[in-house]
């Protein structure tokens, strides 16, 4: 029994690195190589990385505070992990074409602490779709715990997970968002103080 075991894990083990070696790490652990801000992105010493506006960043309308990719990305599967504090706010941005301007050039899934929201969830709400769609099912996590968002894009589909649940599947090209960009910047919202959020895991497979 032990022998096949090994024999199975053994087999295995390349298939995992094989799908492991799909993906590109965004965020390494350590350093904003890759990324442009003017925003207080610190990383941490578990890894993770933390956005602690400065005192007196306020707004959201900061846009050069946000995290932005410095590379483009057309088709392909985002994944991120975050924790909130309550109340917190920020953004999952992508497919950004002008980082003046992201609310107008790109699409953004919401990051909300909706853990007390009852009833339908909006496009403002965690996991909608900024001015287009609404998360199906409210899956928020409560404050201080990882979410993992899992984002979709090829072509006019787009798809979004949250916390291994389908919450977003719509077509952009049938919704308000037809005119944006099929590429872009990939970004995450600096909202403004006092919010406190941290993200990890933070990575993408080209499609």
């Amino acid at each position: 029994m032990k022998i096949l075991l090994l024999t199975t894990l053994i087999g295995l083990a390349p298939l995992v690195s094989a799908a492991e070696k799909d993906w590109i790490k965004l965020y390494n652990g350590q350093d904003l190589t890759g990324w442009q801000t003017t925003g207080n992105w610190l990383p941490q010493k578990d890894g993770s990385l933390l956005i602690q506006p400065r005192p007196g960043e306020k707004g959201w309308q900061r846009y050069g505070a946000y995290l932005w990719t410095k590379k483009k990305y057309k088709d392909f599967v985002l994944h991120v992990e975050y924790k909130y504090p309550p109340g917190g706010n920020s953004g999952v941005f992508f497919r950004v074409g002008d980082l003046k301007n992201p609310v107008q050039s790109g699409i953004e899934a919401q990051i909300l602490d909706s853990t007390k929201k009852k009833g339908k969830m909006g496009p403002h709400d965690h996991g909608g779709i900024i001015r287009t769609v609404g998360a199906s099912k409210n899956m928020s996590k409560n404050p201080g715990e990882w979410n993992q968002m899992i984002v979709t894009c090829k072509s006019h589909h787009l798809l979004v997970e949250l916390n291994s649940e389908k919450i977003v599947d719509i077509q952009l090209d049938k919704t308000p968002m037809k005119g944006r960009p099929l590429e872009g910047y990939i970004g995450l919202q600096d909202h403004g103080e006092p919010n406190n959020l941290f993200f990890r895991n933070i990575k993408i497979k080209r499609l």
